[in-house]
């Protein structure tokens, strides 16, 4: 039987092969989803995305499954009982960035209708295909990236940098980064 040509950095950990395999890059149009994608992201910064996939459950269990509207009402109390909390990265500046992030997300949702209304807009709801060969092809940001991060910021949310906001459009599939011999790239292809 033959091995799956996948992206170089799935590497061979199963929880990380898994993400690749059946969410990086796939388009999530979900709000809930969307903003635990964000707030994973920005929890990342400075580590392995493979520390947050290793941890993601326990967030979820502590953050009351990412429900935006749970996380807004966070008090310091909560961000105390998070910062004890051993299975889930303890940094107080990312943890009361989710909470100021969950208040954003709320503002928008109520603005737009939907967080994903708003952040779909920038790509007119459809993904962005590139055609790359080699991962050192793939940038750590864009020019939209960019545009995205400064709109995010002027709304209030935190740990919204353009390289952590084009991890987040390549994690909720905004953005098909996956290499051109990638079999996901093909099957995404239809």
């Amino acid at each position: 039987m033959c091995e799956k040509t996948r992206c170089a950095w799935a590497g061979e950990l199963p929880l990380s092969i898994a993400y690749h395999d059946r969410e990086w890059g796939r388009p999530v149009r979900e709000d809930n989803k969307l903003f635990e994608m964000l707030i994973l992201e920005g929890m990342q910064a400075g580590l392995s995305w493979n520390t947050v996939l290793k941890k993601r459950e326990a967030f979820r269990q502590a953050f009351d499954g990412f429900d935006p509207a749970k996380v807004a009402l966070y008090d310091e109390a909560k961000v105390q009982q998070l910062l004890q909390n051993k299975d889930i990265i303890r940094n107080r500046l990312k943890m009361r960035a989710a909470i100021t992030n969950a208040q954003a997300f709320l503002k928008v949702q109520e603005r737009c209708g939907s967080f994903h209304q708003f952040l779909w807009a920038y790509v007119d709801d459809t993904p962005i295909t590139n055609h790359w060969q080699k991962m050192e092809e793939v940038p750590p940001s864009t020019p939209l990236s960019d545009q995205i991060s400064r709109d995010l910021k002027k709304l209030g949310f935190k740990f919204v940098g353009s390289t952590i906001v084009y991890a987040y459009m390549q994690s909720v599939g905004m953005v098909n980064d996956h290499l051109t011999s990638c079999f996901v790239y093909r099957e995404m292809q239809g």
